[in-house]
């Protein structure tokens, strides 16, 4: 897939669907061509050349703060269906849980897909994907591990929070004991302030994920509102807007800690509740230096569409800082 995208044009072919709430647009034609090359090296030249290209298929009029857009490349290894590009409203993300399953569920809608396993590149390795007889779609992760446990900041006018810093495809801060929050959606203001002012502290106190990788996501747990449930989850984004799903590479970070504090053995499940109340179905199976999460869940199409980029649009590459 992929191999067939031009040098943008007046017309963007998408795919709309959403995973548990959280939007992705899965780009299928009229992109830039990247030259080939691995997902990670096609992911710098789209930064270095491209970023325009972003910002209209994400950024207002066309999308929102919550769009997450996916464009397929062409992947290095034949094994693979697809590579993959993932973006949002201000940069990229190097794996994305929800989106992974929105991708599969519009190659599936277009007849590109049939049951079964595939393989799929992204920027920071290689995951597989598995379509479910029940539509739903199963993801096996990147290898996610936690990189540091009880990570105390002080949070000006909050106080003081503890939390552990891991991988699951991004960095993340899960918070693990602070001031008692109310994860529902009437709260959600309240919640967006909280996590960005975390993260904000975190930056300012130094606090890193490996190789001073930038901790751009922040999640705060509670009980879960279905008992059936383990837990709820309340996920700040990059781009400031909260995620609608419980997060893919935040449930594999949350996995990750919890393996490692021999709270969830491998194989048994977990099941993450969102703000919203969608439900990733989660396991693992050890690995090398950390762990490698299946995280399961259901994508629907909203919309297949072509956006149009008129030369006389003042905004046609999209509205943003």
């Amino acid at each position: 897939m992929g191999s067939d995208l031009q040098q943008p044009g007046p017309d963007i072919h998408v795919i709309d669907t959403h995973t548990g709430g959280e939007p992705t647009r899965v780009v299928f034609g009229g992109g830039p061509d990247l030259g080939g090359g691995t997902a990670a090296e096609q992911l710098e030249l789209f930064r270095a050349d491209w970023d325009n290209f972003r910002s209209a298929v994400v950024n207002e009029p066309r999308g929102s703060d919550v769009m997450v857009g996916a464009l397929l490349v062409a992947p290095t290894n034949a094994n693979c269906c697809t590579g993959v590009i993932f973006f949002n409203n201000v940069g990229y993300l190097g794996m994305c849980g929800h989106g992974t399953i929105g991708v599969v569920a519009a190659l599936a809608y277009r007849g590109a897909i049939a049951r079964g396993d595939h393989r799929i590149e992204t920027p920071v390795g290689e995951v597989s994907a598995e379509l479910l007889e029940d539509g739903r779609v199963a993801v096996e992760n990147v290898a996610s591990y936690r990189y540091r446990a009880g990570v105390s900041v002080d949070v000006p006018d909050y106080g003081l929070v503890t939390g552990d810093v891991a991988w699951g495809g991004n960095w993340f801060y899960l918070v693990t004991s602070g001031p008692e929050e109310r994860l529902e959606l009437v709260n959600t203001s309240r919640l967006t302030d909280v996590t960005l002012r975390i993260r904000d502290a975190l930056a300012k106190a130094g606090v890193t994920g490996a190789a001073d990788g930038y901790i751009d996501h922040v999640e705060l747990f509670g009980p879960p509102r279905d008992a059936a449930n383990n837990s709820r989850n309340f996920v700040m984004c990059p781009g400031g807007a909260y995620d609608r799903s419980p997060c893919g590479t935040g449930t594999s970070a949350k996995l990750a800690c919890l393996a490692a504090d021999g709270k969830l053995e491998a194989g048994e499940v977990w099941r993450q509740e969102s703000i919203t109340g969608s439900v990733f179905e989660c396991t693992y199976r050890d690995a090398p230096g950390g762990i490698l999460p299946r995280i399961t869940g259901s994508a629907f199409v909203n919309a297949e569409s072509r956006l149009i980029l008129s030369p006389s649009d003042p905004l046609r590459w999209g509205i943003r800082a």
